[in-house]
């Protein structure tokens, strides 16, 4: 019994983790941890990325500063943002030049709705958005999903 409800436990937990879907359960289990598993929806984590450069008279020193101090605290405090990183552009892997953005925010967001309908609007999101505004130039903010 304890290695049936075990292995219900797991599924329902790689479930809640994965966009793949739940293992299925063990033949033996009871009907009613089968129906539990079955039933239990598949959360989606929303993907969005934020490509930008700085304004000019921006130091990337300046800003990271502000991105450590003020921007990652921030973000990573709200309840539906699950992870939020931000990446400098550094080079190219092959050609010449420099790549066309300085920097690449990624969030995973699991309520994406929530996320844009009450955080965005709320005193955090409206005050560093207000101050990141003011250091970036013509930031995109892209919705992606994997391609599987």
């Amino acid at each position: 019994m304890k290695t049936t409800f075990a292995a219900a436990a797991l599924a329902l937990l790689l479930a809640a983790c994965d966009n793949a879907p739940a293992p299925a359960p063990a033949a033996d289990a009871p009907a009613s941890t089968v129906d539990a598993v079955r039933q239990a929806p598949a959360e989606v984590t929303t993907n969005l990325f934020i490509l930008y450069t700085l304004k000019e008279g921006v130091s990337p020193e300046q800003f990271e500063e502000w991105v450590r101090v003020t921007d990652q605290p921030a973000m990573r405090s709200l309840a539906r943002v699950q992870s939020f990183r931000t990446y400098r552009a550094e080079r190219l892997l092959m050609g010449e030049g420099a790549p066309g953005v300085a920097y690449i925010e990624a969030f995973a967001i699991p309520d994406l709705d929530g996320f844009t309908n009450e955080d965005m609007a709320g005193e955090t999101v409206q005050a560093v958005m207000g101050e990141f505004m003011g250091f970036v130039e013509a930031p995109q903010f892209i919705i992606v999903s994997e391609v599987e």
